[in-house]
């Protein structure tokens, strides 16, 4: 059994992460200006209910997008979005966001203390295990794995695609035991 975990390892490590086209930033940089018009033009979107695109991982980025394209994630606005993306189209895109440097926002103070207990340790009560285990210490997430990064993006966000995992709303990937 051992060995099966060392194979899985490089793949993930080796394989998936290349798994994609190769994307161009600038052909991306053209291609995103329809998507401006949800996550801004350099992928900082402003309304708390949209992802931040920019810094993201380009490997999570390509997947999502994938996901969306194949009706594995669906979403009234991105599915249709995605409908039509080649892979070239989608590794543009990710090469293009990815690029783009995230502007981070303000945390609700009186939440702070507490979001950042649960990021670093978890819910031991509720079996939610500590954030920075998958998408690590500083929030930039785990290409490799295509965990996301969850540093700078929008809380309300994040709490919408939890609940979302929790209520098998979205079932795109790996979901924790704790969600379901």
């Amino acid at each position: 059994m051992p060995k099966y975990r060392y194979i899985i390892f490089f793949f993930l490590v080796h394989i998936a992460p290349n798994s994609f086209a190769a994307g161009d930033p600038e052909a991306g940089k053209q291609k995103a200006q329809i998507c401006a018009a949800c996550h801004a033009v350099d992928g900082n979107s402003i309304n708390p209910i949209w992802p931040k695109l920019a810094g993201q991982h380009a490997e999570y980025i390509s997947k999502q997008l994938h996901d969306y394209n194949t009706g594995n994630r669906k979403n009234d606005l991105m599915s249709p979005m995605a409908a039509n993306l080649g892979e070239q189209d989608i590794a543009d895109l990710a090469a293009y966001f990815t690029s783009q440097k995230i502007k981070h926002g303000k945390a609700d103070p009186d939440m702070l203390d507490l979001g950042a207990k649960i990021y670093r340790a978890g819910n031991i009560d509720a079996g939610v295990p500590a954030c920075l285990a998958c998408h690590g210490p500083t929030g930039r997430g785990n290409p490799a794995a295509r965990y996301p990064a969850l540093g700078g993006q929008h809380a309300a966000y994040i709490q919408a695609q939890l609940k979302a995992f929790r209520e098998d709303a979205r079932t795109n990937d790996c979901v924790p035991s704790w969600a379901g």
